[in-house]
């Protein structure tokens, strides 16, 4: 069969792609992945944290039980501590416990204003809203069939 080849220069489309153009030295870059919403969580500092790693537990038999993929983190000043074993891969739940961590932080340091808070309002208030809803479609279904048995009782005839 055919093959069919494209080429493409990068040196166009470096306006489309900013992570592609050179950064002056002594610049980091930063790109944010995962949670574009919640960008205002406090950064952790790596030196008040205390990081760990245990056996997990849990289903999974010998794998979980052999291995010490569970990260436990500790931020020393609050006394917070994120335990985290999602997954089989220490270096994902290193970073999945860090988030866990900043969102505790948020919480703590905000309270009622964290952004974790205030989302999880928002969902429990979705959550009622739409229980209200089913609730009344249920309602008015029951009413609907109480009127039709009603109307079609074979003493109460109207003509």
């Amino acid at each position: 069969m055919y093959g069919l080849s494209c080429r493409v220069t990068w040196r166009g489309l470096r306006s489309f792609f900013p992570p592609l153009t050179p950064l002056p030295p002594g610049l980091p870059r930063v790109l944010a992945a995962g949670k574009k919403d919640l960008v205002d969580l406090p950064v952790l500092n790596e030196d008040e944290l205390e990081e760990q790693f245990v056996r997990g537990s849990g289903p999974g038999g010998q794998a979980t039980n052999k291995t010490s993929n569970c990260v436990v983190l500790k931020h020393v000043p609050s006394g917070i501590v994120v335990k985290c074993h999602q997954t089989r891969s220490v270096d994902i739940n290193r970073k999945r416990a860090r988030d866990i961590m900043r969102e505790k932080l948020d919480v703590l340091y905000k309270g009622e204003l964290s952004k974790v808070v205030l989302k999880k309002k928002e969902a429990e208030l979705r959550k009622h809203e739409k229980r209200k809803k089913a609730n009344d479609n249920l309602e008015r279904k029951r009413l609907f069939k109480e009127a039709l048995a009603a109307d079609s009782k074979p003493g109460s005839d109207t003509v």
